[in-house]
C-alpha cells in the first residue's frame, strides 16, 4: 500500500496525430442514433453532454487538465471547456484531413485505441465527439495549442462549414466544444435537466479529487463550482448527510496493482439498508461486477477474522454472512482500469476477472489496518453485525412464509389474491389496490384471464426504518412476495415472476400517494430488479368525470378538465374522484384498467444514487432533511385538495 496519491500522475507519452487511430468512418448515426446513445429521449440527449465531458475528464486523468466548465445557454446550446493539451490539429496521415476534423467526423477515431495518449479512459469506444457532431445541428471546436487559437465548425450533422484554421494567438491550452442538439433527432425536445447535469457533474468531481468543475446554467441564472480535495471521503459524507453515522471517521484507502488503481471509502450508519456504489473509470457500474465481488469478499473475510481474533465471535458461533456486515454500510468503490471489459453494451457490469483479486487484496489491507488502528469503531461495527446476524436468522424463519412454489400451485396463493386464469407470465398483470372496496370493484371490472387483483389493507410497513425480520412479519408484504413468486434480495429469481406487469393502483389523494411511496420504497430497496427490468407501473385513474346528458368524458388533469369545459359549453356536471371506490366496475375498466385506453407510468431509475438519497430523505428517521425538502419544493406543487 502506497501513501502517495496515484490520481495525478501524468502520462509521459506525447499526444500527436500519430496517437489517433482511425477504425471506420462515420455512417448511419443519424439514421440509427439509438445504437450509439441508447435512446433519443431525455436520457440520450444528456448522453451527448457526457460524451464531451468524458473527453475532458480523460485529459484530467492523464494529468494535463484540472478545470472543466460546462455552460448551458438560454437556447440550450452546450459549451464544454477544459484546460488540457488541446486536441491535435496537424494533418492526419490516414485521412488527409486535420486531426481535429478527423476526431469529430470519423467514428472510432480517438486517442484511446492503443496510441498511449491515455492511461485510463471512460469512453473507450472513441465515438463520443463524432456521434455528438452527427446528432447536432451545429458544432464548434476551438483549440488552444502551440501558442495558437484554432477554429472549426460543423453544421447539419457533421458537414464541415468552416475548415480548421488559425484565428489568433494564445498563451493558453485546452479545447472548447460548443454544440446544439438537433431537434429533428431529439423530437421530445432539447431542454436539458438542470438537476441531472448538476448531480452528474458533482459526482464526477467527487470521483476525481482535485479537479475543478464549473457548472453555469443561464436558464436559471445559476453558477456552481464543484471541487473536492477529499474525493471519495467527501462523497461518503455527502451520501450520509441525512443519516446517523455510528462512527465519526470515514475509512479511506487507495492502492495500485497491475496498473489498476483502487480507491474506497466507507462509513456505517444506524440504518438497515446497505449502500455500495461502484464505479469504473467514472462510469457508475449499477449492476456491479468483479470489483464489487472483491470488495464484498474482503469485507466479510476481514470482519470475521477480526471478530474471532478479539473474542467477539466465540468458537461455536457461526461466521457473519455478507448481509450481516453490510447492514447500514455506505461505501463508494472507484477503480481506474486501462482496459475495462464490460458485460453488455451499457457499461453497467464490470467483467475483468483480475479485478476481483486486486480489489480484495487492496481493500482487505486497508480495512485490516483501519480496524486495528480504530478499536472503538471496530467494536461498534462488529456489534452491529452481531445484531444483524440475529435479525437474519429471525428473517429466515419468516421468509419461508412467502414461498410460492410455482405459478400453478393454487394452494400457495395469499388469501386476498384474485388470480388470473392465464399462466403466461408475459401477458399477466397484477393490480395492487388500496382496500377491499377498491379491490372488489377492480375484481368485477377486470379481464380475469390476464389481470389479477391484490387488495392491501391499510399502509404497508416503511421498510426504510425496519430490519428484514420485521419486514417479513408484515402481512401485506408477505402477501405481495407470495403472489410475485420471485423471492427477495439476493435470493431473487426473475424467472419465477408470475406477472410481468405489477401495477400500483391507489386513490388520487394524500393517503393514496403515501401508500404508493411506501410501495415504491419497498420495491426499490428489496425488489429493485423488478424496477430495473421494467415490471413496475403506476396506474393513472382520472381526477374528474364531466358529463352532459349521454356525453361523458374523463379528465386526468386540471388542464384537461378546462379543455373539456370549453367543449361542453355552459351546462355540464363535474364529479371529482377522491377514490377508486367511487367508480363502478365499468368506469374503472374504461379509464384505468383497459389496456387499450388506460395510461400507465412505467417506474424507472435514472440515477440510483439520487434515488437512494430521495428515499432516505422522505422515508428515513431524520425529520430535518425532510422538512427542508418540503420547504424547498412546496413552490412546485400544482394540485392540492383543500
Amino acid at each position: 500500500m502506497k501513501e502517495e496519491s496515484f490520481m495525478n500522475e501524468k502520462v509521459t507519452h506525447s499526444y500527436t496525430s500519430s496517437d489517433i487511430e482511425v477504425l471506420e468512418g462515420l455512417e448511419a448515426v443519424r439514421k440509427r442514433p439509438g445504437m450509439y446513445i441508447g435512446t433519443t429521449s431525455a436520457r440520450g440527449l444528456h448522453h451527448l453532454v457526457w460524451e464531451i465531458v468524458d473527453n475532458s475528464i480523460d485529459e484530467a486523468l492523464a494529468g494535463y487538465a484540472d478545470e472543466i466548465t460546462v455552460h448551458i445557454y438560454e437556447d440550450n446550446m452546450v459549451e464544454v471547456i477544459d484546460n488540457g493539451r488541446g486536441v491535435p490539429v496537424e494533418i492526419h496521415s490516414k485521412t488527409g484531413k486535420s486531426t481535429a476534423e478527423t476526431i469529430y467526423t470519423i467514428l472510432h477515431a480517438g486517442g484511446k485505441f492503443g496510441g498511449g495518449a491515455y492511461k485510463v479512459s471512460g469512453g473507450l469506444h472513441g465515438v463520443g465527439g463524432a456521434v455528438v457532431n452527427a446528432l447536432s445541428s451545429f458544432m464548434e471546436v476551438i483549440v488552444f495549442r502551440d501558442g495558437k487559437e484554432y477554429y472549426l465548425r460543423f453544421e447539419n450533422g457533421g458537414q464541415v462549414a468552416h475548415p480548421l484554421e488559425v484565428v489568433g494567438d494564445s498563451d493558453k491550452t485546452g479545447t472548447t466544444i460548443r454544440f446544439m442538439a438537433d431537434e429533428t433527432i431529439f423530437t421530445e425536445g432539447i431542454d436539458y435537466s438542470y438537476e441531472v447535469l448538476r448531480d452528474r457533474l458533482r459526482q464526477i468531481a467527487f470521483l476525481n479529487k482535485g479537479i475543478k468543475i464549473n457548472f453555469i446554467d443561464d436558464r436559471r441564472e445559476s453558477e456552481e463550482t464543484f471541487l473536492y480535495d477529499g474525493g471519495l471521503k467527501e462523497y461518503v459524507a455527502f451520501i450520509n448527510k441525512n443519516k446517523n453515522p455510528i462512527h465519526k471517521d470515514i475509512l479511506y484507502g487507495e492502492g495500485e496493482e497491475e496498473d489498476i488503481i483502487v480507491e474506497v471509502a466507507l462509513q456505517y450508519n444506524d440504518g438497515f439498508v446497505p449502500g455500495l456504489y461502484s464505479f469504473c473509470n467514472n462510469i457508475n457500474t449499477q449492476e456491479g461486477g468483479t470489483h464489487e465481488d472483491g470488495f464484498r469478499l474482503a469485507l466479510t473475510r476481514v470482519i470475521n477474522n477480526y471478530a474471532r481474533e478479539h473474542g467477539m465471535l466465540k468458537k461455536d458461533d457461526e461466521n457473519f454472512q455478507g448481509d450481516d456486515v453490510r447492514e447500514g454500510l455506505t461505501a463508494v468503490l472507484s477503480i481506474k482500469h486501462p482496459d475495462p471489459q464490460y458485460e453488455g453494451q451499457t457499461k453497467t457490469k464490470l467483467g475483468n476477472s483480475e479485478v476481483r483479486r486486486i480489489v480484495s487484496s487492496i481493500f482487505g489491507d486497508v480495512l485490516e489496518r483501519y480496524l486495528m488502528e480504530n478499536p472503538d469503531s471496530a467494536k461498534i461495527i462488529i456489534e452491529k453485525a452481531i445484531v444483524a446476524s440475529k435479525a437474519r436468522v429471525a428473517a429466515k424463519k419468516a421468509r419461508e412464509l412467502t414461498r410460492r412454489k410455482g405459478a400453478l400451485e393454487i394452494s400457495s396463493l395469499p388469501g386476498k389474491l384474485s388470480d388470473c386464469s392465464s399462466r403466461n407470465a408475459e401477458e399477466c398483470e397484477i393490480f395492487i389496490v388500496e382496500g377491499d372496496s377498491a379491490g372488489g370493484t377492480a375484481k368485477q371490472g377486470r379481464d380475469s384471464s390476464i389481470q389479477a387483483i391484490l387488495p392491501l389493507r391499510g399502509k404497508i410497513l416503511n421498510v426504510e426504518k425496519a430490519r428484514l425480520h420485521r419486514i417479513f412479519d408484515n402481512n401485506e408484504i408477505r402477501m405481495m412476495l407470495t403472489a410475485f413468486g420471485t423471492g427477495i434480495a439476493d435470493e431473487m429469481d426473475l424467472e419465477k415472476l408470475r406477472y410481468h406487469k405489477i401495477v400500483i393502483m391507489t386513490d388520487a389523494d394524500v393517503d393514496g400517494a403515501h401508500i404508493r411511496t411506501l410501495l415504491l420504497t419497498f420495491f426499490y430497496r428489496f425488489l429493485r430488479p423488478l424496477i430495473e427490468n421494467g415490471h413496475i407501473y403506476i396506474a393513472q385513474p382520472p381526477l374528474y368525470k364531466i358529463a352532459r346528458g349521454n356525453k361523458v368524458e374523463y379528465a386526468y388533469s386540471d388542464e384537461e378538465l378546462e379543455i373539456f369545459k370549453e367543449e361542453f359549453g355552459e351546462r355540464f356536471s363535474i364529479q371529482r374522484y377522491k377514490g377508486l371506490g367511487e367508480m363502478n366496475a365499468d368506469q374503472l375498466w374504461d379509464t384505468t384498467m383497459n389496456p387499450e385506453s388506460r395510461t400507465l407510468i412505467q417506474v424507472q431509475i435514472d440515477d440510483a444514487i439520487a434515488a437512494d438519497e430521495i428515499f432516505q430523505t422522505l422515508m428515513g428517521d431524520e425529520v430535518l432533511p425532510r422538512r427542508e425538502f418540503i420547504l424547498e419544493n412546496a413552490q412546485f406543487v400544482t394540485d392540492l385538495d383543500y
